[in-house]
């Protein structure tokens, strides 16, 4: 059974501690029962309030707040007074909120994190704990922590090397795991692995909260981080590590050194894959045209790019395609122009799509010498997508899939609306901020966001549900597949190549359900099938109420 507020032990505080417990706060939905039995009397107003009128008086709050920013701190010391409260309200209408908990507005929040700091959220593990990491994760209240959600803060969005002002991120990722996919928000742990940072003018910040150094040398990294996992492992055995926003040489490197040893993933490098492989298996599908036979060019061969190319690659060699052939249909383009042999600067893991070809630093001469029929951006490079780029692949395709993925807003590759007006209409675009509806014509294109809230949700809810040994790339290839197979054709006449976020929960739930499936199916799972695997997953969901 989910806890409540109704059902957690009969330690409650008393008094004032008790509204300072965010979790079993109930504010002025105390009854005048609770309010004498809990020495609350004096510290509330008459009014018993219900919990609707509760979240009608919040949104009232949100309203006179004058921008997001302001919103998102107003939610975030809504959460510390009163979690049931924060978690009805954004759930109430997650297409509101989930742009002023998560992207765009948390790059703003992570600029500012210690300028907007009002109390600790998570934890905050440093290089002087080393030897002692068992020991201090044990600080943390909870017990059964299921997921911890951990960054360096060392590649956040598109801002680069933020350091401590990256735990932004692993607490609106864990808010995401609960407002979207109702998975309990009490086993969900925030870490900011604080390594320091290369950023100049944070640590000159005098209200800078992390750690003024320089990040420590690989190894010195790589001692911290497994002396990080293996106590993980001891101090919550169930639970599975999400690794999020390192740098994408660390990113890369620890993924591969832990994916087959401990429950865990990066949703940098598979979750920002297994929604681009939905969104690009919704335009497949609405131009009829299977995977293995397109032609994919990158703009941008980071850890996001390479793991969006291996993972569709998997997926072709799930369609019967060999993993050679696959990977010749992948080509990288960055900084220093196309991936080809002769490069000297290239990792391992791209050196599996350098291809045979001339050196090219023209993207458009690129595009028009090796006829992609989807182009994709991972670069960060705001307005990289210039109508050049638009253009020279609408004349090689009758609908180009045109994928700008960089985010925050300033960074992505191109607008919908240029993607649209360049390509006139014929563009399958999607990015990974939300863009504006465009009219065209007299017809209105509705963008899709390819962005990771619709996979890592499910994918915890599977993995909360169904406790796998491991998380595969299998994993996140059912749940793209799980996605797209929700965009029905109403959506897919409107441009639009994700589900709809109105239903977020519905939709999250669905895929979970068939990730779960997965699970059982492979032998991953450690518990026993149940008959029901839906109606399994739904009486685990948290709802928030007092």
């Amino acid at each position: 059974m989910v806890e409540t507020a109704e059902t957690r032990p009969h330690d409650t505080p008393q008094g004032a501690a008790l509204l300072n417990d965010p979790v079993r706060n109930k504010g002025t939905a105390f009854t005048s029962e609770e309010r004498r039995q809990y020495g609350l009397e004096g510290f509330l107003p008459h009014s018993v309030e219900g919990l609707d009128r509760q979240v009608e008086r919040v949104m009232g709050h949100l309203d006179a707040k004058p921008n997001d920013l302001e919103r998102y701190i107003y939610l975030i010391g809504l959460s510390d007074r009163d979690e049931t409260l924060f978690y009805r309200a954004v759930m109430s209408d997650p297409a509101r909120f989930i742009p002023i908990l998560y992207d765009p507005t948390v790059a703003d929040a992570c600029l500012a994190f210690g300028h907007i700091y009002r109390r600790a959220r998570g934890m905050y593990i440093t290089r002087e704990m080393k030897g002692r990491i068992a020991q201090v994760l044990r600080n943390w209240p909870e017990r059964d922590v299921r997921f911890i959600c951990v960054s360096t803060g060392g590649r956040i969005l598109g801002l680069g090397d933020i350091g401590a002002n990256g735990m932004g991120i692993p607490i609106g990722k864990l808010q995401l795991y609960t407002a979207c996919a109702a998975v309990p928000p009490e086993c969900l742990l925030p870490v900011l692995l604080d390594i320091g940072t290369t950023n100049d003018a944070l640590r000159a910040d005098p209200l800078y909260l992390g750690l003024r150094e320089k990040p420590p040398s690989e190894r010195e990294l790589d001692e911290l981080v497994e002396e990080f996992v293996q106590a993980v492992q001891e101090v919550f055995p169930a639970c599975c590590l999400h690794f999020e926003d390192w740098k994408g040489t660390d990113a890369i490197r620890l993924l591969d050194r832990y994916r087959d040893k401990v429950l865990c993933y990066n949703d940098d490098i598979q979750g920002t894959a297994s929604v681009t492989l939905a969104g690009l298996t919704s335009a497949l599908q609405i131009i009829d045209a299977p995977l293995t036979d397109q032609r994919i060019l990158f703009l941008g061969a980071g850890s996001a790019g390479v793991g969006i190319a291996n993972l569709i690659v998997a997926a072709m060699q799930m369609k019967g395609v060999s993993q050679q052939e696959a990977r010749s249909r992948i080509f990288m383009f960055d900084i220093d122009g196309l991936l080809e042999p002769s490069r000297t600067n290239l990792s391992d893991a791209q050196k599996v799509y350098a291809h045979e070809a001339q050196p090219s630093k023209d993207l458009v001469k690129t595009i028009e010498t090796l006829k992609p029929t989807v182009l994709i951006g991972v670069s960060t490079k705001g307005g990289a997508f210039d109508q050049r780029v638009v253009e020279a692949m609408s004349a090689l395709n009758e609908r180009p899939i045109i994928f700008a993925l960089s985010n925050p807003t300033d960074k992505a590759e191109c607008s919908a609306e240029q993607a649209y007006n360049w390509s006139k209409g014929k563009a399958l675009f999607a990015a990974g901020v939300q863009f504006s509806d465009v009219v065209m014509n007299g017809r209105t294109f509705h963008p899709g966001q390819a962005n990771n809230f619709y996979i890592f949700p499910a994918v915890g809810l599977a993995t909360y549900a169904a406790r796998p040994r491991r998380i595969t790339d299998e994993c996140f290839i059912v749940a793209a597949e799980g996605s797209a197979d929700q965009v029905g054709p109403d959506l897919r006449a409107k441009g639009m190549l994700f589900p709809s976020q109105a239903n977020i929960l519905e939709t999250e739930v669905t895929t979970a359900t068939r990730v779960a499936e997965f699970m059982f199916d492979k032998g991953l799972a450690q518990v026993e099938r149940p008959r029901d695997i839906r109606a399994w997953i739904e009486g685990q969901l948290y709802t928030p109420r007092y």
